[in-house]
């Protein structure tokens, strides 16, 4: 019976070390535990690597090197938990769904894994082989392919509940030894984020945006404007009207008498957009991806929707599947863009802006959720306590990006 080389082992970790140092303190954060039911090697989510004793005994030492960074990505990246998240979002269940997203975490760190003294083993999962693009994070990829025959070459793939959330037989679970906390987990990403932010130079995209995430995590900023606008179409008093079609339920109460009863009308929305010259063609990007995720809360109704350019001026847009203008480019002042909203009688009004302008003194009749580009102090030599006004306290404020 084979045993587990351990010296070819930790020599193909330092190989490793040597070929991305910015990975030291993960390669050696790892917990090796001997393992015969793990097809090669794996990873469980509490930084135990699982390694078969003839995986290692077959391969070379540069591949065993690969695989060792391959590994530790997956825990570095979240895979597990960013599995679990996705899998829940979107109720997938069932092996075959981990497998698809093993296969897609592979995706997202082989195409910057190997190279640079590390060699890619045959049969690498990699987005060419589904003739997809590189560069992608593995929710990306989850959306562009599903399993089928053009997926069997993976079939062999486990790289355990490290990659794809879901527990094996094989692992010693969260009571076993050896494992790491999620304190000391944490410190261990933060640590490698660290390294990689001494070199930029020398580290793929893939990591620096990932160590960027690290320092800086993003805001559900989307989900909370997506909220926010759904808050304001359903409220109450955003459009009833009666119906004799569905009898209300205090008919009972009054025998031979039928009442109406209330009927919601699909709300109105005016996009108020901010086209001021310190509105980056970025921002303004965005800002169209929310217009399209207001046209979507409103069940996909663009007659339902208007969108209002607004610096100083206010051009009116149409909604339209084919895009939509928006014009601008001067300086800022928003209260023109709400007296224009008003003429169009909507439920709800959603300004997107840097929030570098003046505001209505008076409360509007509708309900208003303010989508604000945050900026820096801005420090007016002239007036150094100087201070944008801050949106209303009766608008909705979500602080977007």
């Amino acid at each position: 019976m084979i045993t587990l080389d351990a010296e070819k082992l930790y020599a193909a970790r330092l190989h490793a070390v040597r070929s991305r140092p910015y990975l030291a303190t993960a390669l050696f954060a790892l917990q090796v535990v001997e393992s015969w039911r793990v097809p090669t090697m794996g990873v469980d989510r509490h930084w135990r690597c699982y390694v078969s004793p003839a995986f290692v005994d077959r391969t070379p030492v540069e591949e065993l090197a690969g695989v060792w960074v391959h590994e530790v990505s997956h825990l570095l990246r979240d895979h597990h938990g960013r599995s679990d998240r996705f899998a829940a979002e979107h109720e997938l269940t069932g092996p075959g769904e981990r497998l698809r997203m093993n296969i897609a975490a592979d995706f997202e760190i082989n195409d910057d894994v190997y190279g640079d003294g590390l060699v890619r083993p045959e049969g690498a999962a990699v987005p060419s082989l589904l003739t997809l693009p590189d560069g992608h994070l593995m929710e990306e990829y989850l959306r562009w392919f599903r399993l089928g025959p053009h997926t069997d070459d993976f079939a062999w793939l486990d790289c355990g509940s490290g990659a794809d959330g879901l527990d094996r037989e094989w692992e010693l679970g969260p009571g076993g030894a050896h494992g790491l906390s999620e304190q000391e987990r944490d410190a261990v990403r933060f640590r490698v984020a660290q390294g990689i932010a001494g070199r930029p130079g020398s580290v793929p995209r893939g990591w620096l945006r990932w160590a960027e995430r690290v320092f800086h995590p993003p805001q559900p900023w989307r989900d909370l404007l997506g909220a926010a606008i759904r808050s304001a179409v359903s409220a109450s008093g955003a459009g009833e009207d009666y119906t004799y079609g569905r009898p209300a339920r205090r008919s009972t109460a009054l025998p031979g008498v039928v009442l109406p009863s209330l009927r919601r009308r699909p709300p109105r929305v005016c996009v108020v957009v901010d086209t001021s010259g310190s509105v980056s063609d970025a921002e303004l990007g965005s800002a169209l991806v929310e217009v399209a995720g207001i046209v979507r809360a409103v069940g996909g109704r663009r007659d339902l929707v208007s969108v209002l350019s607004c610096d100083t001026r206010v051009t009116e847009s149409m909604c339209r599947a084919e895009g939509i203008t928006l014009v601008g480019g001067g300086g800022t002042d928003l209260r023109s863009g709400f007296a224009r909203a008003l003429r169009t009688r909507p439920d709800v009004v959603v300004a997107l802006t840097d929030g570098q302008t003046p505001w209505p003194t008076t409360r509007p009749p509708h309900r208003t959720v303010v989508g604000l580009f945050p900026r820096p102090r801005v420090v007016d030599e002239d007036d150094p306590d100087y201070r944008p006004d801050a949106p209303p306290e009766w608008a909705r404020v979500v602080t977007i990006g």
